[in-house]
């Protein structure tokens, strides 16, 4: 029987073939998205066909992989009816329960703004004082 030089076989296609399945699979291997513990495979498959005086055959090769499949990624969603249009709606919370607020759906306002004609810190939400540059002494100012 002759041997096959499976790096030459089919004109180096074979090679090339399983080169790239073993990289498709170390990356499967190293993809954190994967279970560590599923099994992977790489199965070259060699079919033979010859023709009916048996003097030629037809040689397929292929190379075919087996990965981990990527996990699945879990989430929440709030649904129902608004009851004053009548539409339906799914909203994602996530971590946090449903029907809580997220103070990340907030961004706080730039800038002061005014409110019954006074500045305000929108940080804090104080009132800003207008100051003359003068200290004031709310000891004194308590006692009055």
């Amino acid at each position: 029987m002759a041997e096959v030089n499976l790096k030459e076989f089919a004109g180096g296609a074979l090679q090339e073939k399983f080169d790239a399945a073993m990289g498709k699979v170390l990356e499967n291997m190293q993809d954190p998205n994967t279970p560590w513990k599923n099994k992977r495979s790489i199965t070259v498959k060699v079919t033979l066909q010859q023709n009916e005086d048996r003097d030629d055959a037809q040689v397929d090769v292929s190379v075919e992989t087996k990965t981990a499949p990527v996990a699945p990624i879990a989430t929440r969603m709030a649904i129902g009816k608004d009851l004053k249009t009548g539409e339906t709606f799914a909203q994602e919370y996530g971590k946090q329960l449903r029907g809580q607020m997220s103070l990340e759906n907030y961004q706080t306002p730039q800038g002061d703004f005014k409110v019954d004609g006074k500045t305000v810190d929108p940080v804090t939400g104080e009132i800003k004082e207008e100051s003359d540059g003068k200290v004031v002494d709310l000891r004194a100012a308590k006692q009055a």
